[in-house]
């Protein structure tokens, strides 16, 4: 039997989702903040952010808005358990996973070999999520960047990329490494890519827009 289309009947929605989503967020900006890179090896999965708070003129804004509170990231991220990508999620409950730890070592990599940025004007906080409360990482993550817009997941775009290995060095450099060059595997790239006055342009726009809302 042939039924006609409701688009209605197809809507899930939730109060009680929403409300966790917003226990998660109001836990997460409560977590202390820390200076990278961490010192402490630590196991776990979860979500992340990172603020500035140098003297960079590009970045001045932010700087001045996390002052005296962290208020504005400048990336936002997550680490995920081993296999969730695949489903292949391990349930070894003995084992212990350091995604956490180091994506936020792998971060404090990146900004300590570019050129024009100091690991010291770098803090972090993050929320571990393991068990069933890891299927909230990438609601989360999407949550948080929705909120505050960081420049590094919305403009400039590129700080979470990995050495594409050998034999695929002909990719383009993303604009941040075109803003902030000095990563080794990056400088191997050979693609196009925007200049640096464009991804200037744009950090501009970014920071006009914030002002306007």
């Amino acid at each position: 039997m042939k039924r006609d289309f409701n688009r209605s009947e197809h809507i899930y929605k939730s109060k009680t989702f929403e409300e966790i989503i917003k226990d998660t967020i109001r836990f997460f900006n409560g977590t202390p903040v820390l200076n990278l890179p961490l010192n402490d090896r630590f196991h776990g999965t979860g979500v992340y952010a990172i603020y500035y708070v140098g003297k960079l003129k590009m970045y001045k804004e932010l700087a001045e808005k996390n002052r005296t509170e962290f208020i504005q990231p400048i990336y936002v991220g997550k680490a995920v358990p081993r296999g969730w990508r695949q489903a292949r999620i391990e349930n070894d409950s003995e084992r212990k996973s350091y995604e956490l730890a180091g994506r936020l070592r792998e971060h404090s990599r990146s900004i300590d070999n570019a050129n024009n940025l100091d690991i010291e004007d770098f803090l972090c906080r993050f929320m571990i999520l393991e068990g069933a409360e890891s299927n909230l990482i990438g609601t989360v993550e999407a949550a948080l960047i929705r909120h505050y817009t960081p420049i590094w997941n919305t403009t400039i775009d590129g700080f979470g990329n990995h050495d594409p290995g050998k034999g695929r060095y002909n990719q383009a450099k993303s604009d941040w490494d075109v803003i902030h060059p000095g990563r080794p595997w990056a400088d191997r790239l050979t693609g196009g890519g925007n200049p640096f006055d464009k991804v200037e342009e744009m950090t501009v726009k970014y920071f006009k827009k914030k002002k306007q809302k």
